[in-house]
């Protein structure tokens, strides 16, 4: 089988494909006539495309689960300027059928590298707090496994495992470059906040190998449940240097974790109103849009044009170089 397999990065218009994939999600839809269809977000090591079934029905979309390996008949089209596939026959595959590695999508030497560099940064901090915390995160092997593997959005930016720990690694250097430009910058605290703002997101979506969200992450948030493990490990480190996290200290993290989406309309329980919050939101919202402008550029299959095509999830083409 996987000899056969053409990775989905590699797929092309108006091909005809029969090969496995992996389910990273599907819902059974009605559409405006009430035909039911199934839509389906496919994914190996290369990549995720989205496939549609039509005139399908329950037999059918219970046949597999989310994380299933599927055998897929059908054929590639372009619409909306994304490659899709158009999906004629579906059916459940043993693991032992495939070759995992073509399904892998956890890049174990760019995590070590990755976790490397985050660890210096956090230990290198000056604050004693700030680096207290910082330790009882990573002494946490519970907590670094899961964050390694995290991804960092379900369909946005860094959607994949080891996104999260990608993003976080790239705001924390943007943080240190862009405080050695504004010195009203505290530094350690932004580093800080940088390091913190999303780890909630572990609990938030799956650990199941679903692309989807756990109850408690859709019943409570990232943000809320980002807040909830900061106060537990400044407890941990109050067990043993009592003091050393003062409330100040703990209210300008917390405020750095509630205030990171900048708007209220956007989720954040506060907007931004310290220096390092602002700061923080602008860089976030940064390298969010810049991994996803990237990914359209990297994914789009229009050929013969200095323009991609129209992408609805950033609502504009992009001029490549």
């Amino acid at each position: 089988m996987s000899s056969k397999r053409v990775a989905i990065a590699d797929l092309s218009d108006a091909v005809q494909v029969e090969q496995a994939f992996r389910v990273a999600d599907k819902q059974l839809r009605v559409n405006r006539q009430g035909g039911k269809y199934i839509l389906l977000r496919l994914e190996d090591r290369s990549g995720v495309i989205a496939a549609m079934m039509w005139n399908a029905d329950e037999r059918v979309f219970d046949r597999f689960d989310r994380s299933d390996f599927v055998l897929c008949c059908g054929r590639t089209q372009i619409h909306n300027g994304a490659l899709q596939l158009i999906v004629t026959s579906i059916e459940r595959m043993d693991a032992a059928e495939v070759d995992l590695a073509d399904f892998e999508r956890f890049d174990h030497q760019k995590s070590e590298g990755h976790l490397a560099r985050l660890r210096e940064i956090l230990l290198g901090l000056e604050d004693p707090a700030l680096k207290a915390i910082g330790k009882a995160f990573l002494d946490d092997h519970v907590f670094v496994e899961a964050f390694r593997r995290a991804p960092a959005a379900i369909s946005h930016h860094h959607a994949y495992p080891g996104g999260l720990l990608k993003h976080t690694l790239d705001l924390m250097e943007l943080a240190a470059l862009i405080s050695v430009r504004y010195s009203e910058v505290n530094k350690d605290l932004l580093i800080a906040g940088a390091f913190l703002h999303d780890l909630g997101k572990i609990s938030e979506m799956s650990d199941s190998g679903e692309a989807t969200y756990s109850d408690r992450g859709q019943l409570v948030g990232h943000i809320v449940i980002g807040v909830q493990m900061l106060g537990q490990k400044i407890e941990e480190v109050h067990k043993h240097s009592a003091g050393l996290v003062s409330d100040e200290t703990r209210y300008h993290l917390e405020h750095l974790i509630v205030s990171h989406h900048g708007l209220m309309e956007y989720g954040s329980p506060r907007i931004p109103v310290t220096v390092e919050a602002l700061v923080l939101h602008h860089l976030d919202n940064l390298d969010a849009k810049l991994a996803s402008y990237l990914n359209v550029l990297e994914t789009d299959v229009s050929v013969g044009s200095n323009w991609t095509n129209y992408s609805p999830s950033i609502g504009r083409k992009l001029w490549r170089r």
